[in-house]
């Protein structure tokens, strides 16, 4: 038997990636990245140009604002911001956002 063959024994890259991103709980890192990468197009040029340090932790939105009026509008929109990023993620990311 020639030992370079290759059998169908085995799992694929993909899957063994996968596998190990859920093993080590990297899977909703890895999405909290994609998520935070797209918050431009999520919320717009207006709203990105003036939030600072985004972060989520403990399904909370953490977000510092260098507007107070901006501050205003997002609190009053909270669950606008809640519903774009869960369904963008598939999943319910965050349930509540914070403002700093």
């Amino acid at each position: 038997m020639d030992e370079n063959k290759r059998t169908s024994n085995g799992t694929s890259l993909g899957d063994a990636i996968t596998q190990i991103m859920k093993a080590y709980r990297l899977d909703g890192k890895l999405k909290e990245i994609e998520i935070l990468s797209k918050w431009d197009e999520l919320m717009g040029r207006a709203v990105s140009l003036r939030t600072k340090n985004i972060r989520i932790q403990n399904k909370i939105l953490y977000l510092e604002l260098d507007s107070s009026v901006m501050r205003d509008e997002l609190l009053n929109g909270k669950s606008i911001i809640i519903q774009r990023i869960n369904k963008e993620a598939g999943f319910e990311m965050i349930r509540d956002v914070w403002f700093g």
